[in-house]
């Protein structure tokens, strides 16, 4: 019985370790990506860079929350979940404000900067995507940092659609849309992540019994 508690404390030190190099990995990225996407956003008049931005400020926030929390109890873990959940919301809430703000001003978005930043951004996160994927059973904590990491993805592709259609149509009205998308798309998924987080906190599960039954082995 003993040694079976050790393997377990073993197990479950080596998966903290292995999580907390994943989560400073993306917290690098997007922190970074941050900068260089509003910067750009905002000299190129785009809704959509300027919404994918504070995507990517969002994600810095509650994955380094996430690294926080990693060798804390279950609770703390379901409050890294809450938090995340309350930022997407918050994030949704400006995007939708800024996005309606670029188009009262009128101002035609620049679409090679909207292209190019775009890819630049999606191959970050098709990165992060990749690191992140294997954890994305561990934990609510994982689950929820994994999920950010999908949406951004799907945030980038509607990014790269504006580019395109802004080029195609000499119209704000793309871009516009997109930086909407973006924002529901936050809406929805923040929705989402908290409601599994008072789920879980309500019921009493925990992290720990996932990691209890952990397969070995890549997922």
């Amino acid at each position: 019985m003993d040694d079976c508690r050790q393997d377990k404390a073993c197990e479950l030190a080596q998966l903290r370790e292995s999580q907390g190099r994943v989560l400073r990995a993306v917290l690098l990225v997007n922190a970074s990506l941050f900068l260089v996407e509003f910067g750009a956003g905002w000299l190129a008049h785009s809704s959509a860079l300027l919404a994918d931005s504070l995507d990517m400020l969002g994600d810095a926030l509650v994955y380094g929350f996430s690294l926080y929390v990693l060798q804390r109890s279950a609770d703390w873990r379901t409050r890294a979940a809450l938090l995340k959940g309350g930022v997407m919301v918050a994030f949704a809430a400006l995007v939708l404000a800024e996005a309606s703000f670029r188009a009262y001003q009128g101002a035609l978005p620049h679409a090679e900067t909207i292209g190019l930043v775009g890819a630049l951004a999606l191959a970050a996160n098709a990165s992060c995507f990749a690191l992140l994927y294997r954890h994305r059973s561990d934990d609510l904590n994982m689950r929820s940092t994994w999920l950010c990491s999908r949406n951004d993805i799907v945030a980038n592709l509607a990014v790269l659609l504006a580019g395109g259609a802004v080029a195609a149509t000499h119209s704000l009205w793309p871009d516009f849309l997109v930086g909407l998308a973006i924002a529901l798309l936050f809406l929805q998924s923040g929705v989402a992540v908290l409601r599994e987080a008072l789920a879980e906190r309500a019921t009493g599960r925990n992290g720990f019994d996932t990691l209890t039954n952990l397969r070995l082995g890549p997922r």
